[in-house]
């Protein structure tokens, strides 16, 4: 199909109207008309209903709008393969979950930098099931994870072992705190924790919650590398008898993609992850 027919199909949908596609693609409304005729007729389904007040989306065309945006993003991340396949360097399409990109992410694309600066490296910060859902389609090679999906052709490899533990401020510790570290976590929480975790204050973003915590008094469960630090300095300590939660970081990618560069990226990747240095917020 022409993805030019899906572009002008999203454009429309995008402003509401064929005549502001029209004013955003460059083109006349009399193309986006026959763009759209076009596309219905290969689609054999009505996309649009049109009135005085612009373009709506008609049932047909709201399960389009997925296909559409498939087509476009493969078609551009396409060309832009291809063209990098004519120059010097190669791409890497890496990403990581929100709680990851510091330090992991941003070490490794340091490493990268310094070690290959010919490599070409592009990434992406999201949660766990977007990430997944685009390794699945090609869009990313590899993802930083704390839960992966376990599927043919994909591989998962734990990088090292994260644990959550209880932490509260020294003579101020409320009110409770509870980070959403996911679904896992929250069934250990509920298992194990005397307080619900419904009563307290809910986040869903550990720097966050971290730095209501240090500013205002209160407890929580955080990753270790990243409280170490206030554990240390006696801005934190730990909850007497609360248990620890295991939150380990993997590596995930598919089998059918390796190629010498991204071996070289994960041996990057694996060396960070052996430093133990302290992790920041």
């Amino acid at each position: 199909m022409d993805i030019e027919l899906a572009r002008t199909f999203l454009e429309v949908m995008a402003v509401g109207s064929f005549c502001g596609a029209a004013e955003r693609l460059h083109i006349s409304q009399t193309t986006v008309t026959t763009r759209l005729q076009t596309l219905e007729e290969k689609l054999e389904c009505q996309l649009f209903t049109r009135n005085r007040n612009g373009a709506r989306l008609t049932a047909d065309g709201e399960r389009f709008v997925a296909h559409a945006t498939a087509l476009v993003q493969i078609w551009d991340s396409a060309k832009t393969e291809m063209k990098l396949a004519q120059g010097q360097g190669s791409r890497l399409r890496v990403g990581a979950e929100i709680s990851l990109w510091n330090p992991m992410l941003s070490n490794w694309v340091s490493w990268l930098q310094r070690n290959y600066p010919k490599i070409t490296v592009n990434t992406d910060v999201s949660d766990a099931n977007t990430l997944l859902a685009k390794l699945e389609n090609g869009f990313v090679d590899a993802i930083l994870v704390h839960r992966p999906r376990y599927l043919p052709g994909i591989m998962v490899e734990q990088l090292l072992e994260e644990k959550l533990i209880h932490v509260q401020v020294p003579n101020n510790s409320s009110p409770n705190l509870f980070v959403d570290w996911g679904t896992e976590f929250k069934a250990q929480y509920d298992a194990t924790l005397p307080q619900p975790r419904q009563t307290a204050m809910s986040f869903n973003l550990g720097p966050l919650a971290l730095h209501v915590m240090l500013k205002s008094g209160g407890n929580g469960y955080f990753r270790t590398r990243v409280v170490e630090e206030y554990l240390r300095s006696g801005q934190l300590e730990r909850v007497p008898s609360s248990p620890e939660f295991s939150y380990p970081v993997y590596l995930v990618y598919k089998s059918s993609t390796t190629t010498s560069v991204l071996d070289l990226a994960f041996e990057g990747l694996r060396e960070i992850a052996s430093d133990y240095k302290e992790w920041q917020v």
